[in-house]
């Protein structure tokens, strides 16, 4: 037997069985009796244990007599009532996956520094406040999980898990983290969300394997420089108290695919913002941002978020039409500076007249097919024809009078990560767009639209949707079931309800606007929801929250609803 897996709430009494902990030990009853065995029932042959499934039960202790079996590279203990492991599992020599989430540890036992195996170890959701001496002998760990504890240090010791490529620290108590962490040479995925870090060692910079970076919810004033970090993908650092954005912090991301920005205390944007010439993703929602340099519309954005500052050199209009827009007009204002640019770009497009509907200049150099504002009934082929070999991330079909979404959108599958269809006619979103696997944001306001097929739950990229002046009765149920949806717009439609438990799933949305719809009352379940930073409820019918709550912010409307859940 390799595999054992008793199913969640299975064990009628608080602890295992002693058969399952004997089971390589004691001889089937079966062998006892006269019995012809066929191949597959021949316990004599049978494997011993190597992995244990036991999650989702009730113990509250486990016994030493797990030494009987030295096998298991698989222990997978998590949601159960644990306080403590026993000092047995250091003679689990073999083990490399150990998963102990969401139990009560209040403490590690030292002898887990045993287990010099173990390449994953998820204690995520216990009650851990420091961790063992000798922790850092895990010399094989890859994989280590240590979010939603209440650890207030990170050893300088961890520098010697030369081996990790990812480690998670978010929700704990941490105040700084120690310089020594630069020492993990093949670190890709460092997450710190929610704690008390006021400053970043200058050291974390020198991690030249670096990928992914979370600093969110944390109290940064300044953003760190990343000299060595060549590979860095992604910088989370929203919902600090960051006042300046300046050249030295961005000339050495040259890999940077998404920057993360929202909720801080920003003024501008420098000019330097053009050194990231591979960014997709720009948040800077909910800032003080008055103006946005004209040079911003060089870079070939797929998301633009400025919701929440006090812009005044743009119009809202033009924001609220999304960020192919935004950086249409910016791209613009640059064209009137550079009129002899503007001209070379205009001499290009005659230079094709077989195209001239189609903005050729866009495909090549922006990688946005636009046909827009043209008022067509249908999309020609020639738009589609002109894309050719070259590769489109955008597509703008916005301002037509499309009753259908065009078929051959889905040659554009592997490619298209930002779709715009608002301003049509769309009565239904037909599944060629659910297969647009890379689509990241989605623009379909202003249609006729009343639901959403169960399909797009294939979009497993999507993190935007902007579904405003439609005909929704009802928040669409397949949008609970896209777990990477970081905002939802779905103003002025006659929505009359949405499902708090289901949302409260979402643990990646924080923005959702719900302004102007037909919602009689707000669940206070929807206050545990409390990864929205912007959640916006102006101009429906419901009598409570009162206005004076409202105009207070989102987390004052939060914990209004909290407070009046039934208990």
């Amino acid at each position: 037997m390799a595999v054992l897996m008793l199913i969640p709430h299975c064990l009628d009494k608080l602890y295992v069985p002693q058969c399952v902990w004997r089971i390589n030990v004691d001889i089937p009853e079966e062998a006892n009796q006269n019995l012809s065995f066929s191949a597959a029932e021949r316990w004599w042959e049978q494997t011993d244990l190597t992995k244990l499934i036991i999650s989702n039960n009730k113990l509250q202790s486990l016994t030493d007599d797990l030494r009987l079996l030295p096998a298991l590279t698989v222990l997978d203990i998590h949601d159960n009532q644990l306080t403590s492991l026993p000092s047995a599992i250091r003679e689990l020599e073999n083990l490399q996956k150990l998963n102990v989430s969401h139990n009560k540890l209040k403490i590690l036992p030292e002898e887990i520094t045993n287990l010099r195996n173990l390449k994953g170890l998820y204690l995520q959701h216990n009650e851990l406040t420091c961790l063992p001496e000798g922790f850092e002998q895990l010399f094989s760990l890859e994989d280590l999980d240590l979010s939603n504890n209440r650890l207030t240090i990170v050893p300088a010791s961890f520098s010697s898990l030369s081996s990790l490529v990812r480690l998670n620290l978010s929700s704990n108590q941490l105040k700084s983290l120690p310089a020594e962490i630069s020492g993990m040479k093949r670190l890709k995925h460092l997450d710190c969300n929610s704690n008390l870090l006021e400053t970043i060692p200058p050291e974390l910079a020198s991690m030249e394997s670096l990928e992914l970076l979370y600093l969110r919810r944390n109290k940064l004033r300044f953003l760190p420089e990343f000299p060595s970090c060549k590979l860095l993908k992604e910088l989370h650092v929203g919902e600090n108290q960051i006042e300046m954005l300046g050249a030295e912090h961005l000339k050495h991301l040259n890999s940077i695919l998404v920057l993360d920005l929202r909720d801080n205390k920003l003024k501008s944007v420098p000019d330097e913002i053009t050194l990231l010439q591979s960014l997709e993703r720009l948040d800077l929602s909910n800032n003080d941002i008055s103006s946005l340099p004209y040079s911003l519309g060089k870079l070939h954005l797929k998301f633009l978020a400025l919701e929440g500052n006090p812009l005044r050199t743009i119009r809202r209009e033009i924001i609220n039409k999304g960020t192919q827009e935004v950086l249409k007009y910016l791209q613009s204002k640059i064209k009137d500076d550079e009129p002899s640019q503007n001209n070379s770009v205009t001499e290009t497009a005659m230079t094709l007249p077989s195209e001239s509907r189609v903005n050729v200049h866009s495909i090549v150099t922006l990688k946005i097919l636009d046909y827009s504002d043209k008022q067509a009934v249908l999309i020609p082929d020639e738009v589609f024809d002109a894309v050719k070999s070259n590769i489109v991330t955008s597509v703008n079909f916005s301002k037509n009078q499309l009753c259908e979404i065009p078929k051959r959108i889905i040659e554009l599958k592997e490619m298209v990560s930002d779709v715009n269809l608002s301003f049509n006619k769309l009565s239904f979103v037909s599944l060629e767009l659910c297969t647009l696997q890379k689509l990241t944001f989605l623009d379909l306001r202003n249609n006729f639209l009343n639901s959403l097929p169960e399909e797009m739950e294939s979009l497993i990229r999507l993190q935007t949707i902007n579904l405003s002046f439609n005909r929704f009765k009802i928040l669409p149920e397949v949008l609970y079931r896209i777990p990477t949806l970081e905002t939802i717009l779905i103003g002025n439609n006659q929505v009359g309800s949405v499902d708090p438990q289901k949302m409260k799933t979402m643990e990646n949305l924080i923005t959702l606007d719900l302004q102007n719809n037909d919602l009689l009352q707000i669940p206070p379940e929807l206050g545990n929801c409390v990864n929205l930073r912007t959640l916006l409820l102006d101009g429906n019918p419901f009598r409570v929250p009162r206005a004076a709550i409202l105009m207070k912010g989102t987390a004052a409307i939060l914990a209004y609803l909290r407070d009046r859940i039934p208990t």
